[in-house]
Parts: structure tokens; sequence; C-alpha cells
């Protein structure tokens, strides 16, 4: 029983948060919304903001979502500001106040010198009767009936909903501004999307010495030797004018082997071994649609050779390689 109570009581806390989510769509103001969406969209500098204690937190958050999504957003403690953190403020800047009574102190006492630099001011606050609110350019009502907390003293609720105000604030900045999946994925190089449209094949790809070449004239040993030296399981072949003729994998030997008389192996040539007209990619294609290629057919690759515009090969790409890179 005492489980079910506690399940319930998490349940009920989530629900008190949501719904009060839900409310604040309900009733943020649109002339207030679209005040501070102009604001930030045209900024000609970048976006301060400001929050003392767990508002602090929740400003933090919401500049780093602003920054990652296209606008540069950068985290000022009141309290620093007031001694030498305001000279991170500058003439055009855009200051987002986050504050569920509308009178923290630090906030207020800061709000003379940021309209002495002819700042705007969005205020995300609780309290739309507050000081902070009366002397903001935009107005983002982030009030809520109660906090979720069994004593309804801990910020909870409040905390949750200027959040998701944050959020759905540089989230709308970012459709204005037409931010593109290739203008994401600059500021995640290292996410999964961002991998997929910056990583590219000569970013994965083994050239130089662990590329070697054979020509079809060469020996089963040559084979052998070639692609032991490379290490990569593979060797690219080469025609007279060293273009891509073919490649020869470990598999391709295996099966030479299986199939041949002991007497015939010293008469084995490159050509007779190689894969002719090999599937292949560009050193500057993404390295997601050599995945792509490598995987999405009857028969998987592991190894693909990387030709220039020649046709020349100028390394060889692993499936292991690509799938090691997170892509």
């Amino acid at each position: 029983m005492a489980e079910q109570n506690h399940f319930a009581e998490f349940v009920g806390f989530l629900r008190i948060e949501a719904e009060a989510v839900a409310e604040s769509a309900r009733r943020v103001g649109r002339a207030q919304v679209e005040r501070a969406v102009e604001l930030l969209a045209t900024c000609r500098g970048k976006v301060v903001l400001a929050g003392v204690g767990k508002s602090g937190n929740i400003a933090e958050k919401i500049a780093a979502t602003l920054t990652s999504t296209g606008t540069p957003a950068v985290f000022l403690h009141p309290s620093d500001a007031l001694h030498g953190g305001l000279g991170v403020v500058a003439r055009g800047d855009v200051v987002v106040a986050v504050s569920n009574s509308g009178e923290t102190e630090e906030i207020l006492a800061m709000l003379p010198f940021l309209k002495s630099r002819e700042v705007s001011i969005i205020a995300v606050v609780g309290n739309l009767k507050s000081n902070l609110a009366a002397r903001a350019d935009a107005v983002l009502d982030a009030s809520v009936s109660q906090e979720a907390c069994p004593l309804n003293l801990a910020p909870t609720t409040s905390t949750t909903v200027a959040l998701a105000l944050g959020d759905a604030l540089a989230l709308t900045l970012m459709g204005r501004k037409g931010v593109t999946p290739e203008e994401f994925a600059l500021n995640h190089p290292a996410g999964r999307l961002g991998k997929r449209l910056m990583l590219r094949v000569c970013d994965l790809m083994h050239g130089g010495e662990a590329n070697p070449t054979v020509t079809e004239a060469a020996t089963l040993l040559e084979v052998v030797r070639a692609i032991s030296g490379g290490g990569l399981g593979a060797v690219s072949v080469v025609d007279p004018a060293g273009r891509l003729a073919g490649v020869i994998t470990d598999g391709d030997l295996r099966r030479a082997l299986e199939r041949g008389r002991l007497e015939e192996l010293g008469t084995l040539r490159g050509g007779a071994l190689m894969t002719r007209g090999p599937v292949v990619t560009g050193p500057d294609e993404l390295a997601y649609e050599a995945l792509q290629l490598m995987e999405n057919r009857p028969s998987q690759i592991s190894v693909l050779p990387v030709v220039d515009a020649e046709g020349r090969p100028v390394g060889l790409l692993r499936l292991h390689d690509i799938i090691r890179s997170g892509l």
C-alpha cells in the first residue's frame, strides 16, 4: 500500500506541473509573445539571461538552448553584474530576466544600469504586477496557482513553466530565423545529427600507407602481403593508368582458395581474384551516405574503396570506422 501511495504522489506531481504548463499556454498573451520574439529576432548583439537561485538555473538552461538553436546567449548572475559583470552587456543586447516574484532584489538593482546601456528587457515572471514586469519591454506570464511541492514552497511548478516558456521562445525564434538542419548541425558537431550532416568520408577513410594498391598481374603472395600491410582487410587493384579496376578483400581470398586446387595457387593473379567494378565513394561525400551504400544492399560491404574525380583510389573506408564514429 505504501508503494502505491508513493506512485500516486509521483504521478500527481507530474500532473500538477503538466497542467501548469498547459494553463500557461492558454494564458500567455499574444502581443507580449510577438514583442519578445521581435526583440530577439532583431537583436544586433547577444542575448543575456539573468536570474537568481532556481530561476538562475532555469536562465542558464534557456541561454544554452538559445545558443544551440542559433541565437548567441550568455548567462549573467545579477550579483556578479553589480560587481563588474555588467561589462558583458553592450548596447544592442537583449536581457531576459527570469524571476518568479518579479521582485528579486539583485535583478531590480541592475535594471537602471541596463536601461542606461539601451538594452531591451524581456521578463519571464510569475507576478505581472511586479516591478520587474512594469519595467520590462515584453513580459511572459509564468505565474502558477501552486507549486508541486507538498508544502507549496520549493520552486517546482514555477520553474517548470519558466523553462517551458524559455524553450518555446527559443524554438519560435529558431523558426523565425529559418535555421536549417545544416546550420543546427554546425552547433552540434558531436551529436548524431551533426555527424550525419558534417562528417565526410575523408574524415574517416584510411589513405597513404594504409591504402596500398596492386595491379591485376600481382601474384597471390603479393596480394596477401598488400592486404596484410594495409591492415584493413582489403586492397585496391589499379589499371595501368592508376585508376581503380577492382578490389580484393579477405573474403575474396578465402573464396578463391576454396574454389582452386593447391597446384593452381601459384598461377592466381590479382585480376582473377578481384571484384570488378566495385561500389565506390568519394572523399567529399558524407560518411552517412557512404554508410547507406555499405548497408542497404543484399550483401553488406565492410570495406569501401574511395576514389578521386579521375577514378584513382585515394583510400579505403571501413564500416567499423563509421560505426565507431557514432554515426
